[in-house]
This record gives structure tokens, C-alpha cells and sequence, in this order.
């Protein structure tokens, strides 16, 4: 079985954000390799947090209707719901790790997935969360990570 990859929203911001280029440049080439590989996966949760925070929480919002057709192709990749069995897991790994509500709502999204890693600068890189690697965008590759 091919191990994925699951995707926090500050990646897909940085793809789209140019204020940091170096950033910018490192979460593309993440993403050009899960989609290539398809071994990318995501939450609606994560879905949700992109299309708010890239129409009106960036200092210069994005139109709508491209950040809608970002999510539309992204549905692809089989966003894991939010239903009471995701929340009851995400309380057992807020209890276990004090996470925020919302990052422990990731990684059991994450676990749900089946991924191996969550691409996030959010948390610890390297950290080990009931068997999920955390991986910063921004200090591996994806060769590094996914063995390209």
C-alpha cells in the first residue's frame, strides 16, 4: 500500500500566497508531488479553513470564485468528514497531547485518512501522534519524505 499524506491548510495558503516566496515555492512542490503521486489527503475541515482564510483573512483576499474551484478540484482527494466519531477521537488526542481543539480535529482526520504523515508547520516536526509522523513543508521535501 502507498503511505499518504495528509495536507493541513497552511500549506494550501502558502501554494497561493505570494508574500513569502521561499514558502510559497517549497508547499508547490509538495503539492505538484501529492498530486502527481496521489497520495494526498485532507478534511473538509482543512477545505473549509482555505477557502475563509484565502477570501478574507489574507491581507489581499483572492476571488472567491478561483478559491472555489481550488476546493472543487481538491474534493478529489476524499476529504475526511467531521462526524461525532472524528470528535471523540479528536478529544482523546487533545487529552493525550493538549493540542488546540482545532489541531487535534487535524490529526484525527489524519488518522481517519490512514495517512502517515500530516504536512503541517502548525505542530512539532518529527513529532509522533498514535502513529502519524508530523512533517514540516519547510524543512523536508517530498523526495525526502515520500522516497521520489
Amino acid at each position: 500500500m502507498t503511505e499518504t499524506v495528509f495536507v493541513d491548510t497552511n500549506v494550501l495558503v502558502y501554494v497561493r500566497d505570494r508574500t513569502e516566496a521561499h514558502k510559497q515555492r517549497q508547499a508547490a512542490e509538495w503539492m505538484a508531488a501529492l498530486w502527481n503521486t496521489r497520495r494526498g489527503r485532507l478534511s473538509w475541515q482543512v477545505l473549509q479553513e482555505y477557502y475563509v482564510t484565502m477570501t478574507r483573512t489574507l491581507d489581499r483576499p483572492r476571488d472567491p470564485a478561483r478559491v472555489r474551484d481550488d476546493v472543487l478540484a481538491l474534493r478529489s482527494w476524499k476529504p475526511e468528514a467531521t462526524d461525532f466519531e472524528a470528535m471523540e477521537l479528536a478529544w482523546a488526542v487533545q487529552d493525550r497531547y493538549g493540542l488546540s481543539w482545532w489541531d487535534a480535529l487535524i490529526v484525527a482526520a489524519a488518522l481517519r485518512s490512514g495517512s502517515r504523515w500530516l504536512l503541517t508547520e502548525d505542530l512539532q516536526d518529527g513529532q509522533d501522534l498514535m502513529g502519524i509522523t508530523v512533517v514540516s513543508p519547510f524543512a523536508w521535501t517530498p523526495e525526502d519524505v515520500l522516497g521520489l
